[in-house]
């Protein structure tokens, strides 16, 4: 599995990946993550970098590459199940967080995708006082760009179709 930080993320975990790893072999197990504040209260998104399907969480409390990885996969664990997606997580997610690697951002579209993200996420967090979880969903249904307009919930059951994981 691959975690790839944003400079952000990384100076907070005091993790300092040094190089662009390719992206995973199984794209439901290379995730990227950013830091950001709302409100003078930190948040963290993960996103996958193939179908850019996100879960926010807050920062506080992450202060390791440990503490990202457990509260990261939490997050992204229980957004999939309650969004009826339990399997892509038991079947392609959870068994390659075995072993996890860090990595800086593998490109300027996800990145710019991650804040187009990020910016939705502070209006919902903020205007509709919604939480990260429930935040999250909404981000899920959103078409952008990067992936053809198409929302990432079903760009990642594309993805989740097309891996050997799945069958």
């Amino acid at each position: 599995m691959i975690f790839r930080l944003s400079q952000k993320l990384s100076m907070k975990l005091g993790e300092a990946p040094t190089r662009v790893l390719p992206l995973d072999q199984n794209p439901l197990a290379d995730w990227s993550g950013h830091l950001f504040l709302a409100d003078r209260t930190q948040y963290i998104i993960v996103t996958n970098t193939a179908s850019l399907y996100s879960a926010l969480l807050y920062g506080r409390g992450v202060v390791d590459g440990g503490r990202l990885i457990e509260r990261g996969l939490a997050a992204i664990r229980d957004v999939l199940v309650d969004d009826g997606l339990g399997f892509i997580y038991l079947r392609s997610v959870a068994p390659s967080a075995a072993s996890v690697s860090f990595s800086k951002s593998l490109n300027r579209s996800v990145t710019g995708s991650m804040n187009d993200l990020i910016n939705c996420a502070k209006m919902w967090l903020l205007d509709e006082d919604l939480s990260p979880y429930d935040a999250s969903f909404k981000l899920n249904e959103m078409p952008m760009s990067a992936i053809k307009y198409a929302n990432p919930r079903d760009a990642l059951m594309s993805l989740s179709a097309g891996t050997p994981e799945s069958t």
